[in-house]
């Protein structure tokens, strides 16, 4: 790579990096509805045309946008999971959780519009930067249950037809990790932790709460009694 080609490259990511500053800021203050192609081109101080060199469409920069998102909320959860690596994986899970609720709750208006489209599955999943940063966000939790389920299984139920037929599936899009009775377990605790967080973070429950963080707790208390790992409670 030439030195010339090299600088274009360089300044090429700099203008991504000041568009995607751009998008964010319009996004936390103004909402989803004003980030548009000629508005992130205003604050960036280009003509709405010229961004289209960048970006083909408004769905592609709200991908690349998306994508750094994930990246952001995984890299967190990641570093609290390598803040106690040689503490018990039961701990790991409980940092990665509390992790993921404090960033989600700093940043809410980033946390709505990265779960505001469903996560495709696997086996559908297009080749974007969005899905590619979506899936490893999606690993963080799913290695450690899976460690967890290799190293101390936790009980699982009988699966109804229904259900296994499903699961059965979703096992063989993860590798086979999880058999279909701890894959249910692990989505069933995914969701109610997911469930109460968006809760929270849209404010669907102020009505009764002014303070959530002890709802939380207990939601990871009883996730951790499923598991079969021990609940430590924050310092």
């Amino acid at each position: 790579m030439s030195a010339r080609t090299s600088r274009r490259e360089r300044l090429r990511q700099a203008t991504l990096e000041e568009i995607h500053t751009a998008a964010r800021r319009l996004l936390v203050e103004r909402g989803s509805a004003a980030v548009t192609i000629n508005a992130v081109a205003r604050e960036v101080g280009m003509s709405g045309p010229a961004l289209y060199h960048y970006y083909a469409g408004h769905d592609e920069l709200v991908g690349a946008v998306t994508a750094d998102f994930f990246r952001e909320l995984a890299a967190t959860m990641g570093q609290a999971r390598d803040a106690c690596a040689g503490a018990p994986v039961g701990d790991r899970i409980l940092a990665v959780c509390r992790a993921m609720r404090a960033w989600a709750i700093a940043h809410p208006a980033e946390f709505g519009w990265i779960f505001a489209n469903p996560i495709a599955p696997p086996n559908q999943r297009p080749d974007s930067a969005r899905h590619q940063a979506a899936v490893r966000f999606e690993q963080v939790l799913l290695d450690l249950t899976v460690e967890l389920w290799q190293t101390q299984p936790f009980p699982v139920p009988d699966l109804p037809a229904s259900l296994r037929d499903q699961l059965t599936t979703y096992s063989a899009t993860i590798g086979e990790r999880l058999p279909p009775e701890a894959a249910h377990v692990f989505l069933s605790c995914w969701t109610r932790l997911y469930g109460l967080l968006c809760m929270e973070v849209l404010h669907q429950l102020d009505f009764a709460y002014t303070d959530l963080e002890p709802v939380f707790e207990e939601c990871l208390h009883d996730l951790a009694g499923v598991l079969c790992v021990e609940y430590r409670p924050t310092a």
